[in-house]
């Protein structure tokens, strides 16, 4: 090759991307599991969600973060 030197490796799209806190995650497949979509992650990843299955997931995300931080506000 060119001397022993490692060639450089083009980073992927998914490298760039910013990783999910684990305790967003845990949050994610809570949600998951409620609506029924926790095979589904577990067999073909949350990339195999239509649009309307994510975007129910991120709503209710959002729901359970906006009533934790009210919730934490009120206390």
């Amino acid at each position: 090759m060119n001397g022993g030197e490692a060639m450089p490796i083009a980073r992927s799209r998914k490298s760039k991307m910013k990783k999910t806190p684990p305790e967003m995650e845990r949050m994610k497949l809570e949600i998951a599991e409620e609506l029924g979509l926790l095979d589904k992650v577990r067999d073909v990843g949350w990339a195999g969600l239509s649009a309307k299955e994510t975007g129910r997931v991120g709503g209710l995300l959002m729901k359970k973060r906006r009533d934790a931080a009210e919730k934490a506000k009120t206390e």
